[in-house]
């Protein structure tokens, strides 16, 4: 996926620029940085991996873009997180055999009317690349059951792998 093509998938979810957020499961920074372009130079994203690389993560981020920290963990467990404007995740949540007991911790993190903004393939059964998928059906029922409201997809875009379709979707704290 492209610097470009990620922005555009997730722009819709940042509802403005500025803010502190955490990008979990940042891996090679791919939306790590196309948060941070959306955050602007007034943001910080908070990349956490459990093997974060900063190099690659600051490649390709444009001037004027949030500055961009690392946090080594996993982000299934305890997180040494300030209080956040948002969250992200993508493509990293159907790594988790529970979603929801891995989102309940996380929005502890988030700030009343902070957003919870999630990448993810729309599939409802796993492959082996993706163990434990969560189509935006399931992200709906989630984000209401752990209390979160206004959730609606912000984008979506055909996946390079196969026929598969990649969705953004946003929902807000509070």
């Amino acid at each position: 996926m492209t610097h470009e093509d990620a922005v555009a998938l997730i722009r819709d979810g940042v509802p403005f620029p500025g803010g502190t957020w955490a990008d979990l499961g940042a891996g090679s920074g791919v939306f790590t940085r196309a948060l941070a372009d959306l955050l602007g130079d007034a943001g910080v994203v908070v990349a956490v991996d459990r093997r974060p690389t900063e190099r690659g993560l600051r490649r390709d981020a444009g001037r004027g873009s949030a500055e961009i920290r690392t946090l080594r963990a996993d982000f299934a467990g305890p997180l040494a997180l300030p209080l956040l404007d948002g969250v992200s995740m993508a493509n990293a949540l159907h790594f988790a055999p529970d979603a929801e007991a891995v989102l309940g911790p996380v929005i502890a993190h988030v700030r009343d009317r902070g957003t919870l903004l999630l990448v993810e393939y729309d599939l409802d059964r796993g492959t082996p690349w993706i163990p434990h998928p969560v189509s935006f059906a399931r992200f709906a029922e989630l984000a209401r059951a752990l209390g979160l409201g206004d959730v609606r997809e912000v984008g979506r875009m055909r996946s390079r792998y196969g026929r598969r379709e990649i969705y953004a979707a946003a929902a807000r704290k509070g």
